[in-house]
């Protein structure tokens, strides 16, 4: 089952300010492993907090994918994506 991946609007502009490296290593994250993933749960860490209720965090290299996982639509929503000191604030 493939699982559509779309960047909210905060993070595309957080994206865009990354270096090209980084973000193509995150794009490619994107198609190649969280889309094509039968369980995209596999692959991440549930987060912990009111806060971070229902969220999920993936690792690219230094930085940081925060997740929401909608399985009644096949998506999967990037709300933040950060370097691993400040993705968190």
């Amino acid at each position: 089952m493939a699982w559509k991946t779309e960047l909210s609007p905060e993070a595309e502009k957080e994206l865009d300010r990354l270096d090209p490296q980084a973000i193509k290593r995150i794009l490619l994250f994107l198609r190649d492993r969280l889309s094509k993933s039968e369980n995209p749960r596999r692959l991440g860490t549930a987060l912990k907090g009111t806060q971070f209720k229902n969220m999920w965090r993936y690792r690219v290299g230094d930085y940081r994918l925060i997740c929401n996982i909608e399985d009644t639509k096949s998506k999967i929503l990037v709300l933040r994506i950060g370097h691993r000191k400040e993705v968190y604030r």
